[in-house]
């Protein structure tokens, strides 16, 4: 469709990432008036998912980032698709902390933080919840069950089965450890390279939209137009 409307009889890439971001997404919002201080914050807020998916050993990286509306989201950061068919703990870790890295970049560059990382919680706090009460991977918990999936069918997410207020008080600790070790990663990552996430967000904000290997090529401190990198790629955190 994409193609047609555009008057030309063959598909092209673009066409095809266009489908797909539609309907992960939803359709692009170009018409929708956009503060230039927005904008910059969901700037920071997608470069700052980036950097965490690009630099963190077990993370996915980088796809596509924009500060294009679409949909009901004011940016987003796209990752590589995920093919694994067993997820390690390691690799859970950083995929919260890759939820929590936008949030970050908003408390380092900003000193405060927006509405904006409401997704992001859910996300990690729903990744941490399981890994706590569904996939054993809580030393204080032990390797015990204590959801079920039986309200899939349904719709919903895991149900919690029944447990002590001792037991639901051990979840909820677990849950916001591993949250709060994921956020302190994260805030120690986006300071460690901020005078890159300044440089993307000035591209970005030009641009409104970058590949995964435009973005990697700027934060190993490239240029766009000829590629070449001043100094060497940051080398992925230590697992």
């Amino acid at each position: 469709l994409g193609a047609a409307r555009a008057g030309r009889s063959r598909i092209v890439m673009r066409d095809v990432e266009e489908a797909r971001d539609r309907v992960l997404m939803g359709p692009e919002r170009r018409s929708l008036v956009v503060r230039e201080a927005d904008r910059k914050v969901t700037a920071y807020h997608e470069v700052g998912h980036a950097l965490a998916a690009q630099l963190l050993p077990h993370a996915h990286r980088v796809a596509k980032l924009t500060v294009v509306p679409r949909g009901r989201a004011a940016g987003f950061m796209m990752p590589d698709a995920d093919d694994r068919l067993h997820v390690t703990r390691p690799a859970l870790e950083d995929m919260i902390a890759v939820a929590l890295a936008g949030r970050a970049a908003e408390e380092v560059v900003y000193g405060e933080v927006t509405t904006g990382a409401q997704n992001d919680f859910q996300q990690a706090t729903g990744l941490a919840r399981r890994m706590v009460t569904e996939w054993g991977m809580s030393g204080r918990i032990g390797k015990v069950a204590l959801a079920t999936d039986e309200g899939a069918f349904l719709g919903g997410g895991p149900q919690l089965l029944p447990m002590s207020e001792a037991t639901a008080f051990a979840v909820d600790e677990e849950v916001r450890d591993l949250i709060d070790a994921a956020y302190d990663r994260v805030l120690a990552l986006v300071r460690e390279h901020l005078h890159r996430v300044h440089e993307v967000v000035t591209v970005l904000m030009r641009r409104e939209t970058l590949s995964g290997e435009e973005f990697s090529t700027l934060l190993a401190g490239g240029t766009l137009e000829d590629g070449r990198a001043d100094g060497p790629a940051p080398s992925p955190l230590p697992a």
